[in-house]
């Protein structure tokens, strides 16, 4: 089973949306995980009605766990914590992230599970054991207007990042991850309390050695508001120097290196 996991804060016009898009998945073994953490809009009535309507829904289609879609109301109002929560609650083998505003394709979970099952079964056919199997996957996704739909703008990934490539090449996008817990320990998703805590995330577990595989098909829009772009860049521009510095504990040569090849990287990805 797949356990989803979304971090929900003042989410109230877009949560519908993204519920409606895991409902829709073609592979239909999972688990949906609602961590609500501190809104001040009308989130917690949303949410409230959609765990109402899922045990509604199980209970005519003669379904014995109307739990499968869950909310959690939590005391944080720190994203970090919300999904760890989230973690903590999960059931599933394999973890999936999706953030509040975001949407999928209905063949999203079906694609990755397929291309899991590749990747494992030639790393065991090649002789590779342990941590040489693969466990975290990643795809590609397109961005989206506030509405959600999609700009054209789509962001293609590599088959394989290692954590020296991940440096400068932050290409995983947290509501395309899908890990494997029977080989990346579920700890290592227990994310830090800090800005860009999936990013810091994603580093530690490369940081161990293990690699992301990604599947280069378009099975996510990113929504973006508009009105938010101009300060998310410099924002964004502070924290992952401040990544380079703390997690990745790299020196300030070694940090513009990198510096320079994620500000390339990014800007093509958003033109």
């Amino acid at each position: 089973m797949i356990s989803i996991i979304v971090p929900v804060h003042n989410a109230e016009k877009y949560i519908r949306e993204t519920v409606a898009s895991v409902k829709a998945q073609t592979y239909t073994d999972w688990e949906l995980i609602l961590v609500e953490n501190g809104s001040a809009d009308g989130t917690k009535e949303v949410l409230r009605e959609l765990e109402n309507q899922a045990g509604i829904e199980a209970e005519s289609a003669g379904m014995k766990d109307a739990g499968r879609i869950r909310v959690i109301f939590s005391d944080t109002t720190c994203a970090a914590d919300a999904r760890n929560e989230g973690l903590r609650a999960a059931n599933g083998r394999y973890i999936a992230f999706v953030d509040a505003d975001d949407i999928w394709k209905p063949e999203k979970l079906q694609r990755q599970m397929e291309h899991l099952h590749k990747c494992q079964e030639d790393a065991k056919t090649a002789g590779k054991t342990g941590p040489e199997i693969p466990g975290f996957f990643f795809c590609g996704y397109e961005f989206g207007d506030e509405n959600a739909v999609g700009t054209g703008k789509i962001v293609r990934v590599p088959e394989i990042l290692t954590y020296k490539e991940a440096l400068s090449n932050t290409t995983i996008f947290t509501s395309t991850v899908l890990v494997d817990t029977e080989v990346i320990s579920k700890d290592l998703l227990n994310m830090p309390r800090i800005k860009s805590e999936d990013t810091a995330t994603w580093w530690r577990i490369l940081q161990t050695g293990a690699k992301a595989y990604g599947l280069n098909e378009n099975l996510v829009t990113y929504r973006r508001a508009a009105n938010t772009l101009s300060s998310n860049k410099i924002e964004a521009l502070r924290r992952i120097w401040n990544l380079y510095r703390k997690i990745g504990k790299l020196n300030v040569f070694q940090s513009a290196y990198y510096f320079v090849g994620w500000a390339v990287r990014a800007t093509k990805r958003r033109l």
